[in-house]
């Protein structure tokens, strides 16, 4: 799978995808991450990106000439396998359906929002999806990026080494995951629960979907309405 990043900072991205399961993947040639910097596409001699949005307000926009351009040549055929995505405040919130959903994708290009957002026209007639990280706002799209990256990325076939890990984590199954415990059995007068000590798989299973149960109402009670 390829992933690509539209962005005008392309230098945020040499930190994040050096470690861990994203950096074995590439390193093992189970996905591709090309980064682009959008000013490539800008012909005034400021290599400008941004403009003063129509009707006042604070702030800037990003133009939609140099993304189209930019997302024109980096995907020249969109098919169903090949996606655009917006990372947008006013997007519909990624979950974990979302990144299984992607994995499946050839290629991917994620555009990097910044300023005060982007012309809407990018949304209404170039996107596929515009997507959100939470109900928050941060400064651009190249975090939400990254994340999103690391998410998809674990779940394309061959990038973990155990295909199984990523069946019964948080949200796979719509709950969070059961509490999990490792040496020492007590910890400072903290006992791991005896039914993890006595090797009866079917109470151990039962435990755990019980225990995750109980730990979704407690912090997440909107994911049970959802199951």
């Amino acid at each position: 799978m390829i992933f690509h990043v539209l962005t005008i900072f392309p230098e945020f991205f040499r930190g994040p995808f050096e470690y861990g399961v994203v950096s074995r993947a590439v390193q093992t040639n189970k996905i591709q991450i090309r980064i682009h910097d959008l000013r490539q596409w800008t012909f005034d001699r400021h290599r400008s990106v941004d403009d003063r949005p129509f009707g006042g307000g604070e702030g800037m926009l990003m133009k939609p000439e140099p993304i189209f351009l930019a997302a024109q040549a980096i995907l020249p055929q969109k098919s169903d396998n090949k996606k655009i995505a917006l990372m947008s405040a006013q997007g519909r919130l990624f979950d974990q359906a979302t990144a299984r959903r992607w994995s499946a994708l050839d290629e991917l290009l994620l555009i990097c929002g910044r300023y005060e957002g982007v012309d809407e026209r990018v949304a209404q007639n170039l996107v596929d999806e515009e997507t959100s990280i939470g109900d928050f706002v941060v400064s651009g799209g190249e975090l939400p990026a990254a994340l999103i990256i690391d998410a998809v990325a674990r779940l394309v076939p061959g990038v973990l080494g155990n295909e199984a890990s990523s069946e019964n984590e948080s949200f796979s199954t719509g709950l969070l995951d059961c509490p999990q415990f490792t040496r020492p059995a007590d910890f400072r007068g903290h006992a791991v629960p005896e039914v993890l000590l006595g090797g009866n798989h079917e109470e151990i299973r039962k435990w755990r979907h019980e225990t995750a149960l109980a730990k979704t109402a407690k912090h997440r009670p909107d994911l049970l309405k959802k199951i």
